[in-house]
């Protein structure tokens, strides 16, 4: 049987890796890890794929029927930005993939607000550079391979993004894919902008997109800028445990392997050009997520000093912090039969236990890339 060949950009984060071990757990696919590594991207969330270096060589000996002295990894990786389109089109021609999966981003509202600029590039330059190269590819491709080989029907450019682009919700209603976009951080904007790139790469050039818009995710290899993760870490270094304004924001949760299997089973079965919304009807206030991360603690990790929930601090808000947001799954859970297996008490106990058991992944983070600092305060004179 015929094994796909799947290029994950930002298989080093977060959603990326969750990604990359289901392929390599779950699937007979091989695996091509494209990321830059910048700070948030760490290969030790591969190890259980058995990521290993991509020798383009060998890659291009099994292209052309040669024979390698070592079989390689179905797990490989690329160092490599995707606003290089050198190096793109290289990845595209040499590992001949069947689908990509586009996951590699800039992240984080606070962090845009510091620093737009990266946002910009990386979400909006990069995803335009992917496209061109995944285009060019796609084109080269033949229209029918047998079933051996990738061709034009069966290529897929799959695009995970945010539900943040839609903006802020009332106190009532969802999301859907036909909400009109409003982005208000310079995060969601760069998001917004990516989709609108890859709608029209599919209206006009015809190219087999997909386009998943995703609420707000947590489980477990989450980088500790994030709220649960921050949470989860601060409480066991018994430091303040920073909540925005009165912590009344309403986000929906989705665990991460959910999120997984939603963004394979749109790869098997959407239809290109459509968009699927992914959420996990997990509602809860901010402030309801830190009481709730804490009250797990208390249970599995008891505080000397007391309740973790003493450690909650009010802090000013984030600029321009959307509401509420949610998420109507309903298109997802109709067309293509997708279930989120955990709700939010189940899901949040494995993350909070996962950290417990795994201080290996995240103390150096602690230690070098981030302490668990303030980010996105925009500063005025005088103060």
């Amino acid at each position: 049987m015929y094994a796909k060949r799947c290029i994950v950009t930002g298989g080093a984060g977060f959603i990326g890796s969750a990604l990359v071990r289901n392929l390599i757990r779950e699937t007979d696919a091989t695996v091509l890890v494209v990321d830059k590594l910048t700070y948030a991207g760490n290969l030790e969330s591969l190890k259980e794929a058995d990521v290993q270096p991509w020798s383009a060589p060998d890659a291009l000996c099994d292209v052309v029927g040669g024979k390698s002295a070592k079989p390689p990894s179905r797990c490989q990786f690329l160092q490599a930005d995707i606003c290089d389109i050198g190096a793109m089109t290289a990845a595209f021609d040499v590992f001949r993939p069947d689908t990509i999966f586009h996951l590699a981003a800039e992240s984080h509202v606070d962090r845009s607000i510091d620093g737009p600029g990266e946002f910009i590039r990386t979400n909006v330059t990069g995803t335009a550079t992917l496209l061109q190269a995944a285009l060019a590819y796609w084109k080269s491709l033949p229209e029918d391979g047998g079933g051996d080989q990738p061709t034009k029907a069966s290529f897929r450019f799959q695009h995970i993004s945010t539900d943040e682009v839609y903006g802020s919700l009332g106190e009532k209603g969802f999301f859907t894919e036909s909400t009109p976009y409003a982005p208000h951080s310079p995060y969601s904007a760069s998001k917004a902008s990516s989709d609108h790139l890859v709608r029209a790469w599919h209206d006009t050039y015809g190219l087999p997109t997909l386009i998943t818009n995703c609420s707000n995710n947590y489980g477990p290899y989450h980088f500790p800028e994030k709220l649960i993760p921050l949470i989860i870490l601060n409480c066991l270094d018994g430091k303040p445990l920073p909540v925005y304004g009165k912590g009344a924001n309403v986000r929906d949760w989705l665990y991460v392997d959910d999120h997984v299997a939603a963004l394979r089973l749109v790869n098997e079965k959407g239809v290109p050009g459509e968009t699927y919304n992914v959420g996990g009807h997990n509602e809860r206030t901010n402030l309801e997520v830190v009481k709730t991360v804490c009250a797990v603690l208390d249970g599995l990790r008891p505080r000397a000093a007391g309740r973790y929930e003493e450690l909650i601090t009010y802090v000013a808000d984030r600029p321009g912090h959307d509401l509420r947001y949610a998420i109507d799954p309903s298109k997802l859970m109709g067309e293509l039969g997708w279930r989120p297996q955990e709700n939010f008490d189940t899901g949040i106990r494995k993350t909070v236990q996962w950290y417990l058991d795994n201080e290996w992944w995240w103390k150096p983070i602690r230690e070098g890339k981030y302490a668990g600092e303030r980010l996105g305060k925009i500063e005025t004179k005088g103060k």
